[in-house]
């Protein structure tokens, strides 16, 4: 089964617009290609199948949780892709595996096929949004990232709804053009 970058961010929309059995088959879809994939890259370190299972129920749980975050402009399978990769490290952490042993950046399994190179071109969230200031940090990680409202964000670093809304708007303005930097180098 050929799973179609067009055709999951469609089904992935439906499912934003309410649309409950395109949410299912989305979800089933990607539990398919995410059990697969686990499977594989924990084998590899001689790992369980049912840590496979597990780390596949923690993505999908965070898609499902976080799936107010995906922006309809962007690709979809690099959005779950990051998702995965963050979830399969978190599972060795908490398992105390060794992340030397698992090559993640082998993504060609997961993504659509298309998408290959978007998805490796090398950037790394964690490392460009060090660059960002600690405000402007502080907001994307809240409300892109971890997804809480503008109002949560603002209350936890006691800071302005509109000084969130303006970190996040300027911080985003600075990773585009890093990203942006780095694509024509």
């Amino acid at each position: 089964m050929t799973l179609n970058e067009a055709e999951l961010k469609q089904l992935m929309l439906a499912g934003l617009d309410g649309d409950s059995a395109a949410y299912r088959t989305l979800l089933d879809r990607l539990s398919k290609l995410l059990r697969s994939y686990y499977r594989a890259k924990l084998s590899r370190i001689g790992r369980e199948a049912t840590e496979a299972e597990d780390v596949m129920q923690d993505v999908l749980m965070a898609l499902h949780t976080r799936r107010h975050t995906y922006d309809p402009n962007e690709l979809f399978m690099p959005w779950v892709y990051a998702i995965a990769r963050y979830k399969l490290i978190d599972h060795l952490r908490r398992t105390r595996a060794s992340l030397a042993d698992v090559p993640l950046d082998d993504a060609g399994e997961l993504v659509a096929q298309e998408d290959h190179s978007g998805v490796e071109s090398g950037h790394d969230l964690e490392i460009l949004m060090r660059e960002l200031p600690d405000k402007m940090r502080y907001a994307i990680q809240c409300v892109k990232l971890d997804g809480l409202s503008v109002a949560e964000a603002a209350k936890r670093g006691g800071m302005s709804e509109s000084a969130i809304k303006v970190n996040v708007h300027r911080g985003l303005k600075i990773l585009a053009a890093s990203i942006a930097r780095e694509t024509k180098s």
